[in-house]
């Protein structure tokens, strides 16, 4: 397991330091959006209806709602539904900054490169003047963009195939100064092609900038066929939105939620003539757990993340995260295969977000936490209640902890013990 550690909390904790006079957006709950907003057709409040029944916090705005009119009806249903908003803003509606109780702020663009950051500066400063406290939302390229996608002229100096993402993210938080880093990664996971490992290293290239700005970052993930890409099975979805949350990500968004017309071979959440897949559903099992933990994810500043093996030292290898060891409940059971993502929550408590990293199985195993078991607590994704952790086994000694495929689980920890 490869731990990254960062001691400065201070900054992210504190959240972001601006001059006096300068209101920035401030992230007030957790974000469940999507890709590709519902049309605004005149079944729109039905629309809406569902994106809070699948348990969706934001709309962003880009497809549906893209003209004045569409827009204002998109911020009214959000407003009714409790929804926030991430308006569209361009093309036709360039320079014009709607406002409601439900606008978060306006999109801008989707997947910038290094040359139009300049002009994007001016536009996220125009926001902050027009609309203080409005997010000018800015969506990042993957990390398996090309050099010429990210925009840097051949051969450019001091950039290389190998870190010109590391630099295309950078630059964005040099250049932009933003209030939010966002980027989309879509691992394949094929039987024939694991592509889950690179997820994870576009995921630790956010939280790296994440924790050095102080502020949140969120992504989008896979849900649909394209390219070499499988039909996700929930498990899959399950995995992409737990290993984000493992790395600190304070927002996922799912791509797509209506499916666009003539994109894919398969349906995302919603048809391109409104009807629910079973994507939808998933979705909406999945969110009403993640929903529930949102508040205590949004106390939560990411300290390390790692991932466990059979090749692993867990006394080792866990070190700094309130996991003291970690083992097979049997020996006949699979080796371990685990993502272990520490926090350290506002109030000075320690957090820990373990993720099943196996997507075609459950785990059980035993875990020796660096605190007694009864002082370990658990945040329950049915209720959001702070609540003693539960035994998931009989007859073995230990703590054993039970986990579906592709599933995380948050605990809640103390100051270690000590020997006085």
């Amino acid at each position: 397991m490869r731990l990254f550690i960062l001691t400065c909390l201070t900054g992210f904790l504190a959240g972001n330091v601006c001059s006096a006079d300068t209101v920035r957006w401030h992230q007030d709950r957790f974000c469940i959006s999507y890709w590709v907003d519902p049309p605004i057709d005149g079944n729109e409040d039905q629309y809406y209806k569902d994106l809070k029944e699948a348990g969706f916090t934001v709309a962003l705005g880009a497809f549906g709602a893209r003209t004045p009119e569409t827009v204002k009806r998109q911020l009214e249903l959000c407003e009714k539904y409790d929804l926030k908003a991430l308006v569209w803003s361009r093309d036709a509606m360039e320079g014009a900054y709607p406002e409601s109780p439900a606008c978060w702020g306006y999109m801008i663009v989707d997947e910038p490169n290094v040359t139009q950051y300049p002009e994007l500066r001016s536009r996220v400063d125009e926001i902050r003047a027009k609309r203080p406290g409005k997010l000018g939302f800015i969506n990042l390229f993957p990390d398996y963009a090309t050099y010429e996608q990210l925009g840097f002229a051949k051969d450019e100096s001091g950039v290389t195939n190998a870190n010109a993402y590391n630099e295309y993210v950078k630059r964005f938080t040099e250049q932009i100064d933003p209030d939010l880093i966002c980027m989309d990664h879509y691992p394949v996971m094929r039987p024939d092609n694991d592509g889950r490992f690179y997820y994870c290293r576009n995921l630790s290239v956010m939280r790296k900038y994440s924790l050095q700005k102080g502020i949140p970052f969120w992504n989008f993930f896979n849900t649909q066929v394209h390219g070499t890409h499988t039909d996700p099975t929930e498990a899959q979805l399950r995995w992409q939105v737990y290993t984000s949350l493992a790395y600190g990500a304070k927002g996922v968004l799912y791509f797509c939620y209506w499916t666009p017309s003539g994109f894919g071979k398969c349906y995302s959440l919603i048809t391109p003539d409104g009807r629910k897949t079973r994507h939808y559903y998933q979705a909406q099992r999945i969110n009403a757990a993640i929903g529930k933990l949102g508040p205590v994810l949004m106390e939560l500043t990411s300290t390390s993340v790692g991932h466990i093996t059979k090749k692993s030292n867990p006394p080792e290898d866990l070190k700094g995260t309130g996991i003291a060891n970690l083992q097979k409940a049997e020996p006949s059971d699979p080796d371990l295969d685990y993502l272990v993502g520490a926090f350290v929550h506002r109030n000075g408590r320690r957090a820990v977000m373990v993720v099943n990293y196996d997507i075609s199985f459950t785990s059980l195993a035993t875990f020796t936490f660096d605190i007694p078991a009864e002082k370990i607590m658990e945040v329950r994704q049915d209720t959001g209640a702070i609540e003693p952790v539960l035994d998931d086994s009989s007859g073995i000694e230990g703590l054993q902890l039970s986990f579906d495929s592709g599933e995380g689980r948050l605990f809640i920890l103390s100051a270690p013990k000590t020997n006085e």
